[in-house]
């Protein structure tokens, strides 16, 4: 019995031994074959994988860009507020005196107010005439001084303003002026009247005074003409009594040459003394204080003595 049985078991071991070295040679054979092929499979998948690892770099790279921008609203925010912002020249910044307004120059006044308080005158005048106060009498073209007109002595220049030279080119204007005097000592009365008479008269007779109105003002008014072959002086007399006062406004037009050789022509005497009228008309008498009146009055008393 225990003979066969090992002889049994020897034959089931050789049985297991053959039939094991069988399954591995079949197993070895199998496996050798499958990991040709998978070898070859795996050759190929790799080939394929590193295709699409290329194809997938490529990809993505081309459109980072807009991905970015997709994916990131802050930087596409800052991109359009970049893209939106003016860009500032460096010449506005450098120059920034060229944006800034200059301001306006204020244009001074056609006229300028001429004013004295010993007096109380003030008028307008022209800007580009030339005033002078007091001092001597003014002159017409060369020719002697123009006289005041009143009949009593005691007055007192107290201004003069003269037209340019220049006035009145191509013609022979030589000069004209606008003339102020005051005399304390003649009554109401006596200012009506004046010393010389107008000489206008183709008779040479006397001419009695004119009243008119200057403004608002009542006046009297004269007027003398004197001249040779090459000079003239035309010159009128207006009397005013206001401030216990006689006030004398003179108008004075002087004409040079004869009109008629070189192509000179004849001034236009009303259009120059419309100008000097136009100052008389802006003239206005101011209360004078008792001060000034007394001085006034102690000049007029030292001219009458000289």
């Amino acid at each position: 019995m225990a003979t066969i049985w090992k002889s049994t078991d020897q034959k089931s071991t050789n049985h297991k031994s053959t039939n094991q070295a069988t399954n591995n040679t079949i197993s070895g054979t199998t496996l050798s074959s499958w990991s040709r092929q998978q070898k070859l499979a795996m050759i190929a998948g790799f080939a394929i994988l590193g295709l699409l690892l290329a194809v997938s770099a490529c990809s993505k790279q081309s459109p980072k860009p807009a991905l970015v921008g997709v994916s990131s609203p802050a930087s596409s925010s800052a991109t359009a507020a970049a893209a939106t912002t003016p860009v500032t020249t460096p010449t506005a910044a450098a120059s920034p005196a060229s944006t800034k307004k200059t301001p306006k120059t204020k244009k001074r006044p056609a006229n300028v107010t001429y004013s004295d308080a010993n007096s109380g005158v003030s008028f307008l005048y022209p800007r580009k005439f030339a005033l002078a106060s007091g001092g001597k009498e003014p002159q017409l073209s060369g020719m002697s001084d123009a006289p005041m007109n009143f009949v009593q002595p005691g007055g007192v220049a107290v201004a003069t303003v003269e037209l340019p030279s220049g006035s009145y080119p191509g013609t022979d204007f030589a000069s004209a002026f606008f003339n102020v005097n005051v005399n304390r000592g003649i009554s109401e009365q006596e200012c009506a009247h004046f010393a010389f008479a107008d000489t206008r008269d183709a008779d040479g007779k006397p001419l009695d005074a004119d009243k008119v109105k200057i403004g608002s003002t009542d006046m009297e008014m004269t007027s003398t003409f004197s001249g040779s072959a090459m000079k003239q002086a035309e010159t009128q007399y207006y009397h005013g009594y206001e401030n216990g006062a006689c006030y004398e406004y003179v108008l004075g037009l002087g004409t040079e040459g004869f009109a008629t050789e070189g192509g000179v022509e004849h001034v236009n005497r009303d259009e120059v003394f419309a100008k000097l009228e136009k100052i008389l008309a802006t003239v206005k008498i101011n209360p004078v204080e008792q001060q000034h009146v007394a001085e006034q009055a102690v000049n007029s008393t030292a001219s009458g003595k000289e």
